[in-house]
């Protein structure tokens, strides 16, 4: 099973220009997933869909773009975006009332799969009320022995980048902890927001950060002063990102890739079949060692 994603999408931050820059990054970054061999078997896309959240014309281009993949595309909600106009827009993802929780279950595949909403409208941060927290709980306790990787927008954790990031303390975040705590069949989680990756322990799992389609955060690990604007980068015109999630039936792989279009520097020729043929023999008779 191979999961695609992609996160941080910010349609309509150019509303006006329906081939703006980030519509065709994220174009590049389709068109990449549906050239792969093998191909994805569903795409998950973690939030801030749109750069304005109330743009029924963002997340209208955002339908159209995904809408000749040859695998499914599923959507969760960030701090972008706004559930009415988003339900307007995929009334099939979760159905019910316009300004209802956007948290569903994608039961189809291998790995079962948990998308949260932790939009709160009045943070830039993430939030999960205790009815959200409600719903997490017994979505999990549904199935308890079935392996699921949990989905959201915000990661919950502590980032380390100066500017971005959650407090340690918010309880939202000590909420999921105890819940994906209490449950050992949770794979991972996946998550965007931050424009970079990053990958860290949470409450006994793994908690994959997947960069953005949109341009990227800068990576920056000091302290900042909101007394003292320093000129330092912020945000950078780095290459579209992804991330590849792999189900072995025992383990998730997390790769991480960008659109950057490096020089290659060795090929699979005969110059390097001695070397693959080495590897693939030690990998099917590991015994000896």
């Amino acid at each position: 099973m191979l999961i695609a994603q992609i996160t941080d999408i910010h349609l309509g931050f150019d509303q006006s220009n329906p081939d703006e820059h980030n519509r065709r990054r994220l174009d590049a970054l389709l068109e990449a997933f549906v050239a792969m061999d093998p191909q994805p078997d569903l795409l998950l896309m973690t939030g801030d869909l749109a750069d304005v959240g109330n743009d029924d014309l963002s997340y209208a281009r955002l339908r159209e773009a995904i809408a000749g993949l040859p695998f499914p595309a599923y959507p969760a909600l960030g701090n972008h975006d706004e559930r009415p106009a988003f339900r307007r827009n995929f009334p099939e993802i979760a159905p019910g009332a316009e300004d209802d929780f956007v948290q569903y279950v994608i039961d189809d595949f291998p790995v079962r799969i948990v998308v949260l909403d932790t939009l709160e409208m009045v943070r830039h941060g993430g939030s999960l009320c205790e009815v959200r927290i409600k719903w997490l709980r017994e979505r999990l306790d549904e199935q308890p022995d079935r392996p699921t990787l949990i989905v959201l927008h915000h990661p919950p954790v502590e980032t380390g980048l100066s500017w971005m990031g959650e407090s340690a303390d918010a309880p939202w975040m000590k909420r999921l902890a105890e819940v994906v705590s209490a449950h050992d069949n949770i794979v991972a989680l996946i998550s965007g927001h931050l424009h970079r990756p990053m990958v860290t322990r949470f409450a006994g799992t793994i908690l994959a950060v997947c960069a953005a389609s949109a341009p990227q955060l800068a990576l920056d690990l000091g302290t900042i002063s909101e007394d003292l604007p320093d000129g330092r980068p912020m945000i950078v015109d780095d290459p579209p990102a992804f991330a590849l999630h792999k189900w072995t039936g025992r383990d998730l792989l997390t790769h991480f890739g960008s659109l950057a279009n490096g020089q290659v520097l060795a090929s699979y020729d005969t110059r390097m079949q001695p070397t693959v043929i080495h590897l693939l023999h030690e990998r099917k008779y590991p015994g000896k060692f």
